[in-house]
């Protein structure tokens, strides 16, 4: 049986459904192929509180995921789950590690595997902060280098490789956990975001890229001017009150993302409860034309909702238009709104398609393996 360890961030992020859902996707399409799976989570010890131990023990246990699920501190001890015999056993078995974000980072774990694929969620940020030195040998303790961006390495990308290649992989969804929606949804227009995000700014060349904020506000007026209802589940700092004041008078009803979407099944009814997505993407996403997909969005996709979204240079494989709307200035998001509302079941209907063609967790992470372990 081929076995698979992925290290990733989930107590790293209590109260985040969505950052849950990323991890689970590849940890449930995994397991739906058979591969014996392990989830390996590092944490810094100064950090992890009583907190981040129940929110991790509190997913794994919801998806039947604890006899293979450890928390380990950056010095190895184990927080929670298996004793650090079975994890040494199961590195050592393993065929793989896809190490997502470089969150495992424990030399004697990460030394056992038979391969090594670092698994890139952050395209544009990965790369400059690579090339300016800030990742140190991170990339290079890894045979494999995987990314949402789906453009890296093209012509249209003018980001640093440093002469690695860049395996381009769409965000899976586990069809099964994320069904057609079915009912009619509760709200309109809708979004999960951090208004900053986790990351400033990185300058590199001379140039300075931006975050989720200066595009948000680009778009600060695109409810108004379409009429639609359009709701933010934002991650906004009382200090940005200028800034939220400025997406409500644009017609953008802010809720607390912890409230409506805090934890794995709370994100998801919130997803499958709205007509659609509307939502700018990263600064850096944009201005690299990196093609970055949010997992987010796929969710919508797959429970047919539709998804209207800042083009970020996705490849012209990866068609757009019908399900899967982009833009790139206001006019554009308007009319994409007005197009949603005027055909919302063609739209609904060419989402599930895209999920079930592009998507789909055992296509996606099936094909990888393929690839990665011949």
């Amino acid at each position: 049986m081929t076995v698979v360890v992925l290290a990733g961030a989930l107590a790293n992020k209590p109260g985040n459904g969505g950052e849950a859902w990323v991890r689970l996707s590849w940890l449930l399409g995994l397991r739906a192929l058979g591969v014996e799976t392990w989830l390996l989570e590092q944490i810094d010890a100064a950090t992890c509180d009583a907190e981040h131990i129940a929110w991790f023990e509190r997913v794994v246990r919801r998806f039947e995921l604890d006899p293979f699920a450890a928390l380990i501190d950056d010095a190895g001890r184990v927080l929670s789950g298996p004793p650090a015999e079975a994890l040494e056993d199961a590195c050592a078995r393993a065929d793989l590690l896809l190490n997502v974000s470089g969150n495992l980072a424990f030399a004697p774990l990460l030394a056992l595997p038979r391969r090594r694929a670092y698994l890139d969620l952050d395209p544009g940020y990965t790369q400059l902060w690579h090339a300016q030195g800030a990742l140190g040998d991170a990339l290079d303790r890894h045979e494999e280098l995987l990314s949402v961006g789906l453009a890296l390495g093209s012509e249209r990308c003018p980001l640093p490789l440093g002469g690695r290649r860049w395996r381009a992989v769409p965000p899976p969804v586990p069809l099964d956990e994320w069904p057609v929606a079915s009912e009619p949804p509760s709200r309109g227009f809708t979004t999960v975001a951090s208004w900053r995000g986790g990351y400033g700014r990185v300058e590199h060349d001379g140039r300075l890229y931006g975050q989720k904020a200066h595009e948000f506000r680009r778009f600060a007026q695109v409810p108004r001017a379409s009429g639609a209802d359009c709701e933010a589940a934002l991650d906004i700092h009382p200090g940005d009150g200028a800034d939220a004041a400025s997406l409500a008078d644009g017609g953008w009803r802010l809720t607390d993302p912890r409230a409506v979407a805090g934890d794995p099944d709370a994100f998801r009814a919130y997803v499958q409860g709205s007509l659609a997505e509307l939502s700018p993407a990263q600064g850096i996403y944009v201005e690299t034309r990196c093609g970055w997909l949010g997992d987010r969005t796929t969710r919508y996709l797959a429970s047919g909702r539709p998804a209207i979204v800042q083009a970020t240079g996705l490849p012209p494989s990866f068609e757009t238009g019908e399900g899967l709307l982009t833009f790139t200035t206001p006019q554009e998001a308007v009319a994409a709104v007005e197009a949603v509302l005027a055909e919302p079941e063609r739209h609904a209907r060419a989402a599930r398609r895209i999920a079930e063609e592009r998507l789909d967790a055992e296509r996606v992470i099936g094909a990888l393996l393929e690839d990665l372990l011949p």
